[in-house]
């Protein structure tokens, strides 16, 4: 079973260089597995590298708008959540 947390929506996205900015409405941080969905996007990818004003950053938390490097094309009103695996123990 998997769950996942709102963590934030797109607001822009820059094609030329991949990078969608991201209103936060919860916490990311690199390495937490995101799940990007919208009227035409669907997809999962690892946080690999965000920044804030140009400045690489390593987490970022309510009310921060990020830039986060994205794998597929994305549009504004996407929203941004946090997946987690839930892990069973028998």
């Amino acid at each position: 079973m998997r769950s996942k947390e709102l963590i934030g929506e797109v607001t822009h996205y820059f094609s030329r260089i991949g990078v969608a900015v991201v209103e936060l409405q919860g916490d990311i941080r690199v390495g937490d597995r995101i799940r990007i969905e919208g009227a035409t996007t669907s997809f999962e990818q690892q946080v690999e590298s965000m920044e804030i004003e140009n400045e690489r950053i390593e987490a970022a938390g309510e009310g921060q708008a990020i830039g986060l490097k994205v794998k597929e094309k994305v549009r504004p009103h996407d929203r941004v959540y946090r997946v987690e695996v839930e892990v069973k123990v028998e």
